[in-house]
């Protein structure tokens, strides 16, 4: 790998900052959070679990207490992976589902077991230093004393209405006054504030076994709901190894399926195989390979990636780098192509990174689906429950089908990047299907050309578009890349900034021997880097 350059060649507004102990997310105020718990003598994971707390009430367009969420981490000696999404309830059997095309994307018949805070517990239980309450004193105070919304939050809010104005408890929680929030203005939720205390005193279990669990079987049972009590029970979070694919020398690392982080891996993996070096890194000879890649990728992704229990073929079998070549052979340098699935060899989401001086790292994201989710909101308690339902599909026999006790596909993937076996840095990049586009695009432009992760996290993207494969681009894209593009036959439509549409990425980089951490946020949102 190369060394970093430090040419800031896109108008980035922001700057990369060098600390020893460093928090990055989406949200500055929630960056503080966790930070505050490092200054507290606290580690990697105790700021890890303040600011996934705190960016619930911070940033609850796209996440909340009622999320699901993700994890790697370098735990000091070893790379570890923590699976907390959630099962669908005993009662998501696929009858509910005959006749839909595909799944719904709001309203109950979305909500599978919420696992964001088992993910919390989980993570503290095994390696928290600080007391579990003392990491939600942060996200309390804002739920309950208020904080000033930002431009990019009220947009997001007020975009969310469309779509979830037929809600009832969503309207009555997020829309109090009928409206969203204008930027600047004070948003306080003390129902939410009510439910972090009750976390934070029973250490999670009121959440699972206790009040809270009550609160969310009684009005999903009296609201039409499959979710209930004995869901929550029954749930846990799975430790689970990371899977995977070197690319030049240096390792990305996924959480395995169900999740679409494979994705990445095997784009990078099919992208290995074309010398891109030489050409111009935002030319139209590299988008279009990068974008080529990314189509095959899918096209198998969509196909094969269930919960595990009901995969056809092995993570293993898609990572194949014999198998990857193949499918590289399908590209044309001169011709954008649909591609099919091939077959293996038989044998809006909120993302943050944390690090310490003692070299823990952690990798962590959390989302509730479509922006505020299913739209349902458990009244009292300020719990927004997620739509990962409908990561689902209605096809009957395809290892994604909807049915009960299983975990859906699922878009969103924290990120891990080693070399030779040694820690180099959190990453991740959400948005949906954006996602492992963005952490390919990311990594490549690291390895092949040296970027530093500031530029390359602000470097223009493009992103195959999930449902009829056009290629989005970013209105400071080169005009000769678009024109490169467009000429190679793809379907292009091009977007204003801001755009939510190109995720929103945070890099922690730690240097070699000792060195401090680079900590890079991107400026598409409002988060920060925050270290000392």
């Amino acid at each position: 790998m190369p060394s970093f350059t430090y040419d800031f060649h896109y108008s980035t507004k922001k700057l990369p900052i060098f600390a020893e102990n460093v928090v990055a997310s989406s949200q500055h105020l929630a960056s503080t959070a966790g930070l505050r718990m490092l200054a507290k003598g606290g580690n990697a994971v105790d700021a890890a679990v303040a600011t996934a707390a705190a960016i619930t009430v911070l940033e609850p367009t796209m996440n909340g207490i009622g999320s699901d969420a993700f994890c790697i981490l370098w735990d000091g000696k070893q790379l570890v992976g923590l699976n907390a999404s959630g099962h669908s309830p005993a009662l998501m059997t696929p009858d509910k589902y005959e006749g839909l095309a595909k799944m719904p994307d709001v309203g109950w018949s979305t909500v599978t077991t919420p696992g964001a805070v088992s993910l919390w517990m989980e993570l503290h239980k095994r390696y928290g230093k600080l007391p579990f309450a003392d990491l939600f004193e942060p996200a309390i105070k804002y739920a309950q004393d208020g904080f000033r919304v930002s431009y990019m939050i009220a947009h997001q809010w007020q975009r969310a209405i469309e779509r979830l104005k037929g809600q009832e408890s969503w309207v009555k929680a997020f829309l109090p006054q009928g409206r969203a929030p204008q930027p600047g203005e004070l948003w306080k939720f003390p129902d939410q504030a009510k439910t972090l205390t009750k976390i934070a005193e029973s250490k999670g279990e009121a959440y699972y076994r206790g009040e809270l669990a009550e609160a969310m079987d009684k009005y999903s049972r009296e609201t039409g709901g499959m979710l209930r009590k004995e869901d929550l029970a029954a749930h846990k979070a799975d430790w689970v190894d990371p899977i995977g694919l070197t690319y030049r020398g240096t390792t990305l690392h996924e959480i395995p399926p169900s999740g679409q982080g494979i994705a990445a891996c095997m784009a990078l993996g099919i992208l290995e195989n074309f010398e891109i070096a030489g050409h111009d890194c935002d030319g139209p000879e590299v988008a279009h390979l990068r974008i080529e890649a990314m189509k095959l990728a899918f096209a198998d992704v969509h196909r094969y990636v269930a919960d595990p229990r009901f995969m056809e073929v092995t993570p293993a079998q898609m990572l194949d780098k014999h198998y990857l070549k193949s499918r590289a052979k399908l590209i044309d340098p001169k011709k954008a192509q649909h591609f099919g699935p091939g077959t293996p060899k038989m044998g809006g989401t909120i993302y943050l990174g944390t690090a310490d001086q003692s070299g823990m790292m952690v990798s962590l994201i959390q989302s509730n689906y479509n922006g505020f989710g299913s739209g349902i909101v458990v009244p009292g308690t300020g719990i927004s429950l997620q739509n990962r339902g409908t990561g689902f599909v209605t096809t009957k026999g395809h290892p994604n089908q909807v049915g009960p006790k299983k975990r859906p596909f699922h878009t969103i993937i924290p990120g891990f990047i080693t070399k030779d076996g040694r820690p180099v840095a959190t990453f991740g990049l959400m948005g949906g299907g954006m996602q492992p586009q963005g952490h390919m695009q990311v990594l490549s432009r690291i390895v092949d050309y040296g970027q530093n992760p500031q530029t390359a996290i602000d470097a223009p993207r493009w992103r195959v578009h999930e449902s009829d494969e056009t290629v989005w681009t970013e209105e400071h894209m080169p005009a000769a890349t678009l024109e490169g593009l467009q000429k190679r036959g793809h379907r292009l439509t091009h977007t204003k900034a801001p755009s939510f549409d190109f995720g929103s990425s945070q890099i922690i980089w730690r240097f070699p021997e000792g060195g401090p951490y680079l900590g890079a946020s991107e400026s598409r949102r409002d988060g920060a880097a925050v270290g000392f």
